[in-house]
């Protein structure tokens, strides 16, 4: 420990409003233990004239003190009984007052509240002066952790404000970045640097963030804020709060996962928009699709539609020409509007399924999912065990079934044998585990899209059946990188984004042929970008530009296998991109 950390451990501990009243009870009882010391000096005095004997003062001190401490030398002792009695009952106070109570007060009063000054003042409490263009985030919830290595992969610092020192500390140990402040505290933004920053994500209580977000603006009128909504009503009082752009996550996840289903006639689902260019999902169930490799569809030539990954029960493959397509293949395509939609005119005639999609569960993902399906003119079953939710879910159905989704006779009653996709929407893992396992085995061709809420359980579910995974923090994560880096929410799959990679200086003037970057990386490049023209169709030996970018989609992973085998190219400036 720096010395130089002393005196702000020390002005640290006495504001604290307990220290005060902890020095004065120390100084009391030293006091009391002072007066003692005196007391039993001016009794070993008298007693020792009272035997005949006389000492200096300074020996009274020296002898009380060797006796109170056990030390005992024996240089200076009592002759007489009355003088060994006084003598015990100083070495029995002693043992008590001076070498059980004082440290005991020592540490209780002082050392204590020290010690956890220190622990307090490990997590730094400001940014450098010099930095911007950083994150800051406001609490430490299931998406922090993901956004915090998203945006280091990107090469932009981040930092999460933690209120309570103790576990800021405990965070900074953890090599987490975090800084120890109140984001409801105004001096804290600005230790913060929020008028420098590039976003403040307020990621709490809709309360909470509503007063983060008036916080924020008393500091600094332009940084952007982006605030998670948990609930549809707080959007309005958010924004009039401050916040730039508002995440209502739960709705987004359920609109999100009726986004994935297969129902109604075979056509392209929209998942948004990369730059200029639209991808969408297909499901080539029921298609002539079914059985042809990416080469013998000739989707390229016919449509200028470019595939850039084919989900196969929730693994996301790369694209090779003898690929050949199942009838759970679902094609992640790259166009423009126009193409997207000429395409659709010729998927039209294909009747995937007209019966109802099945969603398990009647909370707000669940109800969000089936209200974005019914916008679509597409019928749905929910089936949902507490009775109470009944009325808003008959709302928004055209039909509800109430009771245990494990039951069989009731999913059976519900549609589910020949429904063309299942929504499990709960938010309980291993409840979603267990009925992607039991719907998959009564009725093998169902599409199963299913939410869930730790990312840990991403493979499980996969090998229950399910076929595609969404969770609320990939949700949170893709929907505040988008905003920081300029583009509409893309959301794939789990763990899977859109990256704009600035070319390394190492390999502008090669081609994507010679350099191999899907093999060596796992990274798929959907797009070359440069002097503000978007390439989604190109030769693999077109040479790379000087200051171009590569459109690509992947892993985080991939994109670090990328910089780890080309390095990283120019960082994006301070103030956006």
């Amino acid at each position: 420990m720096s010395f130089k950390l002393l005196p702000a451990q020390f002005a640290y501990l006495t504001a604290q409003p307990g220290m005060r009243t902890n020095l004065r009870e120390l100084t009391k009882y030293l006091v009391f233990l002072a007066a003692m010391v005196v007391a039993y000096s001016l009794l070993f005095h008298a007693l020792m004239l009272w035997e005949g004997k006389e000492h200096s003062w300074l020996t009274g001190f020296y002898w009380t003190l060797t006796v109170m401490t056990t030390l005992g030398f024996g240089d200076i002792t009592f002759s007489t009984d009355l003088g060994r009695v006084f003598s015990i009952v100083v070495l029995v106070s002693g043992v008590v007052f001076l070498l059980i109570i004082l440290p005991f007060a020592f540490i209780r009063f002082f050392y204590g509240p020290y010690l956890e000054a220190q622990i307090r003042m490990r997590a730094p409490r400001a940014v450098p002066a010099e930095l911007g263009g950083h994150v800051l985030i406001c609490n430490l919830d299931s998406i922090a952790p993901g956004l915090v290595e998203r945006l280091r992969l990107r090469g932009i610092t981040s930092y999460l404000l933690e209120r309570d020192p103790v576990r800021a500390a405990q965070l900074h140990s953890d090599e987490l970045p975090v800084l120890s402040a109140d984001p409801e505290d105004g001096a804290a933004w600005q230790r913060a640097g929020a008028e420098r920053a590039r976003l403040v994500f307020a990621n709490a209580e809709d309360t909470t963030n509503t007063n983060i977000a008036l916080t924020v603006r008393s500091v600094s009128a332009d940084v952007p804020i982006a605030a998670v909504a948990s609930d549809q009503r707080s959007i309005d009082i958010l924004e009039l709060s401050g916040v730039t752009r508002v995440l209502p996550l739960k709705q987004q996840l359920g609109e999100q996962l009726a986004n994935r289903v297969n129902a109604g006639n075979a056509s392209l689902h929209s998942l948004g928009s990369f730059r200029e260019l639209q991808v969408a999902e297909l499901s080539v169930h029921r298609t002539p699709l079914v059985g042809k490799t990416i080469r013998e569809t000739r989707l390229r030539q016919t449509s200028g539609l470019n595939i850039i990954g084919v989900w196969e029960r929730g693994h996301l493959l790369a694209v090779r020409p003898d690929l050949r397509l199942t009838a759970s293949s679902v094609l992640v395509v790259i166009g423009t509007q126009a193409q997207i939609d000429a395409f659709n005119e010729l998927l039209v005639i294909y009747d995937v399924n007209p019966n109802a999609v099945v969603v398990i569960g009647g909370g707000r993902v669940g109800l969000a999912a089936a209200q974005a399906l019914r916008a679509r003119q597409i019928p749905v079953t929910m089936v949902e065990r507490q009775r109470a939710l009944a009325p808003a879910m008959e709302k928004i159905a055209n039909r509800v079934e109430i009771g245990d989704a494990a039951d069989r006779e009731l999913l059976m009653h519900a549609g589910l044998s020949k429904a063309p996709s299942v929504l499990l929407t709960t938010a309980d893992d291993a409840m979603n585990i267990y009925l992607a396992v039991y719907c998959r085995r009564l009725n093998p061709e169902l599409r199963i899209v299913s939410r869930i809420t730790d990312q840990k359980n991403l493979d499980a579910i996969h090998r229950a059946g399910a076929d595609l995974a969404l969770s609320y923090a990939s949700l949170g994560i893709e929907s505040v990188m988008a905003m920081i880096q300029g583009h509409e929410l893309v959301l794939l799959g789990e763990g899977v984004g859109f990256f704009d990679v600035a070319l390394p200086f190492s390999l502008q003037g090669k081609t994507l042929a010679e350099l191999e970057v899907g093999s060596r990386t796992g990274l798929n490049v959907i797009a070359i970008q440069a002097e503000g023209r978007t390439l989604s169709q190109y030769s693999p030996d077109l040479r790379l530009p000087p200051g171009g970018h590569l459109l690509a989609c992947g892993t985080e992973q991939h994109l670090e296998a990328f910089h780890k085998q080309f390095g990283v190219g120019p960082l994006p400036a301070a103030s956006g991109e």
